[in-house]
């Protein structure tokens, strides 16, 4: 549930910022951790996810890309998520979550979700994601223009990671 009234609250706050920035921007959302997001002292790490997942709904938002998304009747679609964890985010602590798409190619899109406490980077979520309409994968540059950088070498080595657990006989 608690996943469900942050997402309603973040929808609710960047409706104020709706296409304050571009998709090619590095977007800040911020968040106070409840004991709703905590084991005993510290942010459970289901709750990362959880973030992230607000934190996309607040880029679309902020991007205006929520308006031609529901126009053409395009979803989103968590491909894959990878996280690391550096640091313990404790309850009641102020977190800031810098989100920005770092790469897009003809079917992903690739979302950095960096956490941090105060000025102290606390972690970060990856996310590979697809738009779709229906069954059909929508290209991420018709929504987001074409991308002008090569892929960065670490989302090279996941993909390789994720299609050799795919292709276990590889």
């Amino acid at each position: 549930m608690s996943g469900l009234l942050r997402n309603l609250l973040t929808i609710f706050k960047a409706l104020f910022r709706y296409r304050s920035t571009g998709a090619d921007s590095c977007i800040a959302s911020h968040f106070l951790i409840s004991p709703l997001d905590t084991g005993i002292a510290t942010l459970k790490s289901d709750k990362y996810f959880q973030l992230a997942e607000a934190c996309q709904l607040d880029f679309l938002i902020r991007t205006g890309l929520i308006t031609t998304m529901l126009r053409d009747g395009i979803s989103f679609v968590n491909a894959s998520q990878l996280v690391k964890f550096m640091k313990p985010i404790r309850l009641f602590n102020r977190v800031r979550v810098d989100t920005a798409i770092v790469f897009a190619d003809g079917k992903h899109a690739y979302f950095s979700h960096v956490f941090f406490s105060g000025e102290q980077q606390r972690g970060e979520v990856m996310v590979k994601m697809k738009f779709k309409k229906g069954a059909i994968t929508v290209p991420p540059h018709q929504l987001l223009g074409d991308p002008v950088q090569e892929k960065p070498a670490h989302l090279q080595r996941w993909d390789d990671a994720l299609e050799a657990i795919g292709n276990p006989g590889r």
